[in-house]
């Protein structure tokens, strides 16, 4: 019997659709490997298969589960680890000069009363000798057990691969698991983490956003106190969502409630997507959007597509993105940004 692997490189050398994805903490992989090139759209999300959006809603789209072959295979826990020291790719000064300038018009938009926070990103594009899609998605799932990890190919799309620390949503029938998912800090090895007063009241205002939006549809909300959270070598503020679905309130509306979160845009929403799409200087394209399980056995699961790379001709172009408060640093925002690259880099 062909090995995942080895239809993961037949379908990318036929030039057809597939993904292969293993969820935090599941020794499975899964794929869909599609039996034609047609890009198919998401309509009204009662499609099944796999779905993939842009971060400004414009693409969404889905690998149907009946137009695809399903595989599934167990990768037992692999023990294998990527050394965890820095990987120098050389330190770009004039894209950390616009990066935290961007981050200083964010900061100024704050305190002129635009926004209270806003998630601007940028885009690094790393030359590569040799690359190997079969081997490099191996490598992500034994490297970040707790993350959604996953590899996209579409002629129409191109190739992303990623390892997302963040749920966008968990839904069946009548009820919704999400979460809000703020602060980065590197593990330092202390038992203990302490968060500053800007990483806290960050994490708020993307559990307070949530809440209030999904309270306005919703029935039976409910909030789980804020914890520390490992994700690779980093470190995040959790908070828990749940609720059930309502009249007013279902799967559609949920992911438009809820995308893009305040943890990839910003509060409130439409203004920090409107300062995004005019300061970042580039399209985020899928970055930022969500992708994964569409009403498959009868259940969604859906993650925010964070750490992720596109490969294009050799080159991977990465994406690394920094929440803005009014107490936001420049400096420390490009350090966090780097500290992100580093998922994607090691791997490489």
């Amino acid at each position: 019997m062909i090995s995942l692997v080895d239809k993961i490189v037949r379908h990318h050398q036929h030039s057809l659709p597939f993904v292969v994805y293993s969820k935090p903490n599941s020794d499975t992989v899964l794929g869909l490997f599609q039996q034609n090139d047609t890009l198919f759209e998401v309509h009204d999300y009662t499609e099944k298969g796999f779905v993939f959006a842009s971060f400004d809603g414009s693409q969404n789209y889905i690998i149907p589960e009946n137009a695809s072959e399903h595989c599934s295979e167990d990768w037992i826990a692999n023990s294998e680890t990527i050394p965890q020291n820095e990987v120098d790719f050389g330190n770009d000064t004039s894209a950390q000069a616009n990066f935290q300038n961007l981050v200083s018009k964010g900061i100024q938009a704050i305190h002129t009363g635009e926004f209270q926070k806003v998630v601007v990103s940028r885009k690094e594009s790393v030359a590569l000798e040799h690359f190997d899609l079969g081997t490099t998605f191996k490598k992500l799932v034994a490297q970040y057990r707790s993350a959604f990890v996953y590899c996209l190919y579409h002629p129409k799309i191109g190739t992303w691969l990623g390892a997302s620390p963040e749920q966008l949503l968990k839904a069946t029938t009548n009820s919704f698991e999400t979460m809000a998912l703020a602060g980065t800090q590197k593990d330092t090895g202390e038992a203990t983490v302490i968060w500053p007063q800007k990483e806290q009241e960050e994490q708020q205002f993307v559990t307070d956003y949530i809440v209030s939006k999904l309270k306005e549809v919703g029935s039976e909300i409910h909030v789980s106190e804020a914890y520390s959270v490992k994700a690779g070598t980093l470190w995040h503020i959790k908070t828990d969502i749940s609720g059930e679905f309502g009249p007013e309130l279902d799967l559609k509306k949920a992911i438009q409630l809820l995308h893009p979160t305040p943890a990839v845009c910003g509060v409130p929403k439409a203004i920090s997507k409107a300062f995004i799409v005019a300061n970042e200087n580039y399209n985020r394209s899928f970055y930022t959007g969500f992708l994964g399980e569409l009403n498959r056995n009868f259940a969604s699961d859906l993650f925010v597509n964070l750490r992720c790379m596109q490969m294009e001709n050799n080159v991977a172009h990465l994406y690394m993105g920094c929440g803005i408060t009014k107490d936001s640093n420049p400096e420390k925002e490009w350090k966090e940004s780097v500290n992100k690259s580093m998922t994607m880099k090691r791997i490489l």
